[in-house]
Formats: structure tokens, sequence, C-alpha cells
């Protein structure tokens, strides 16, 4: 069985807007992410990881889209696709939502920014909210526009990436709020600057406004970031599950809604403005989630690399859900994961056990996060 198959490329997978740069410093490895190819690593997945834990890395996340929602009605369109209030979100602000369709089930999980009064860009995972944004905007008519823009994030994530921003950009970088951003030029390449990412380092995200000069600006990183050893590398599942964030697809899909992942605090079933979720959400809360969210450690060996698939979760021989990621971590010096069970009636950690290459490993359920977020 060939075990390492070719990725072919083609006018129908798109390339973002810093895939030479990517090629030119080494990318070892792609996904196909909202039909765009992005990296997943470059020298291994530990290198990486090391990189971003200890330095700082830069990314090409151009696959994570922008749905750009403006008009009249924009604000309220949005308090319709999401149960979170987003009624106190300022202009330079981000904020971390759920669009759920009219079952509960979690369509997406994108960071909401605001750029102006009725005007948002949705910066989403990995599935079609374009298209179901245009569909429930035409279905209700809504006075919106929705498009695809031409704006691609690149991310700079680790502990010296304030230190690397500061030096292109000046020292207000430092001081930019977590989940706040300006729209500012580097070296006249337009940008929205926002202090996030998908890492738990400390970080910012670049969304670029002109898709010809990707490459331009990736350079200007790699040139600043020498001196601080920064790296190329791709969204780590090390670090991301160390600090208990979830993939959409991977650890959340339509068939979970907010209460199955423990995301209550994102769920206003008494905000002013209707949502379309609202009666299955209602419902669900009054009779309780019958799946839960957990941390797990794996007990054996470490795993010698990211485990790409779901494992089915055992407790006293019945199979009980599965476990949604998993990886060795070098900090915590342990198998760790995330795992969607049946919602348990008791608070038991031990007596699970999954099956992997023909063993059976001992698992315990976990807090989340593992380490927190800087």
């Amino acid at each position: 069985m060939n075990t390492n198959p070719e990725i072919t490329f083609g006018t129908r997978i798109r390339k973002s807007p810093f895939f030479e740069s990517t090629m030119k410093w080494g990318v070892k490895g792609f996904t196909v992410y909202n039909k765009m190819f992005m990296p997943t690593y470059y020298k291994s997945y530990l290198d990486d990881y090391l990189s971003l834990a200890n330095d700082v890395t830069i990314w090409d996340v151009g696959g994570e889209r922008q749905v750009e929602i403006t008009g009249k009605d924009a604000e309220i369109f949005i308090e319709y696709i999401t149960p979170r209030d987003i009624s106190q979100c300022k202009v330079g602000q981000c904020m971390y939502i759920l669009l759920t369709e009219k079952n509960g089930g979690v369509v997406n999980d994108p960071v909401l920014l605001k750029l102006a009064n009725n005007h948002y860009w949705l910066s989403i995972a990995d599935s079609d909210v374009l298209l179901w944004c245009k569909g429930i905007a035409s279905s209700k008519d809504f006075d919106v526009k929705i498009i695809e823009p031409d704006v691609s994030p690149l991310a700079l994530q680790g502990p010296k990436a304030p230190q690397v921003m500061e030096k292109i950009v000046g020292s207000w970088a430092k001081d930019l709020k977590f989940f706040y951003f300006k729209e500012i030029e580097i070296n006249k390449i337009p940008v929205v600057l926002a202090r996030s990412g998908w890492s738990g380092e400390a970080g910012y995200e670049v969304y670029l406004r002109d898709g010809k000069l990707g490459n331009k600006l990736w350079e200007i990183f790699m040139d600043a970031g020498k001196e601080f050893k920064i790296a190329p590398a791709a969204p780590n599942q090390i670090c991301r599950i160390e600090c208990g964030m979830l993939s959409y697809g991977s650890d959340m899909t339509l068939e979970e809604n907010p209460y199955d992942l423990n995301f209550d605090k994102f769920v206003n079933l008494e905000k002013k403005h209707e949502f379309l979720a609202k009666n299955a959400l209602i419902k669900i809360n009054k009779n309780g989630a019958k799946k839960e969210l957990v941390g797990i450690e794996i007990l054996g060996d470490p795993f010698l690399d990211y485990v790409g698939d779901h494992l089915p979760m055992y407790f006293d021989q019945k199979s009980i859900g599965k476990i949604t990621s998993s990886v060795y971590s070098p900090r915590l010096k342990k198998n760790i994961g995330l795992a969607l069970i049946e919602r348990r009636k008791q608070d038991i950690v031990k007596g699970y056990n999954l099956k992997i290459n023909n063993q059976s490993l001992e698992v315990r359920i976990c807090k989340l996060p593992f380490l927190r977020n800087k």
C-alpha cells in the first residue's frame, strides 16, 4: 500500500498569495482547506513545534477565507446565524462565534471582525460558509451583500512574535489587546493586523488585502525575524491540543451542538435578536446534551506523530464515543488528546481505553486546557 501519495496541483484547488514563498522556504506537506492548499509542516512536525514554542514562526493560513457581510441588515444577519450576542462588539474588535443551523448543529466556528458598523468579516474554518450565508440571506430576504473579498491571513506566532512585530510596525503592536485589530499598511501593503492566533502562544494574524503582494509581505517578516530565529511553520496540532483549541471537522462537525462542546458561554438564549437555532438550543439546554467534549491522557509509549484518525473509546468494553484528536506533548511528556463521549452521569476519570494497532491503551479523562494560552 502506498502510504505517501502525491498531491497533484491544479486550478480546481487554489494557491494562496503566499504559495511561492512556502515552496521557496521548504514546505514538505499540504492539506486542502476551503478549497485552497495550506501547508502542514516544513522541517518536521516536532521541529516546527519547538520553533513555535521557543521562538517565532510564520504561517500561510490563506485557506482561512473571509466571508464579508455588508449592508443595512449586516448586524441583524450575523445575529441570526449565531447564538452569541454580538451587539457589544466594537469596531476594531474580534469575537469568536459559532454558526449554528436550525437544529443546533455547528456549521463553523469563525472569528468575527467588525470593520465598521454593518461591515463584518467572518474568518472561517473549513466549511462552505459563503454558500450557507448566501442561502440564508436569500431565503429570509436580508438586505446584505455577501462576498469573499481579496483577503488572506498570514500568522506570526510564538513568544518572540511581539518583538518581530514591533520591529516592523512599531512599539504599539505590543500594546494591541488580544482579539483587537487595526487597519494599517506595512511597506505600503494594506493589511488588517489582529492580536490573535490558533496556537496558544503570543501572536498576530495579518490579513493581507491585496493578493498580488503576498510573497512580498512574507519576505518582510522573514527578514525582520532573522535575529529572533524565525522559521516557516503551519498550524500546529501539538500546541493547539495542549491549549484545548478545537479544530472544525476533527473535534466538531454539524453533528455537534454548542452544549456538546461545553461552549455554553457562546450561547445567549435571551439575546434581543432572533436567531436560527434558538428553538433547538432552548430544547437541548432544557433536556441536557447527550455528548461532552473532554480532555484525555493516553497511557503508554509516546505517539510518534499526530494521529490523523478518530479512534473509538471504550468504558467497560462498551463504545462510548471517539477520540477526535491525539498527539504526544513534549512539554507535558505524555500523550494527550480530545474526545467526544457520551455525557457522564458521574465524574469518572479512569477505566477508559482505546484500541490502536492491535493494542488496548488506558485512557484517563483530564481537565482542559492542558496548558494555558499565553
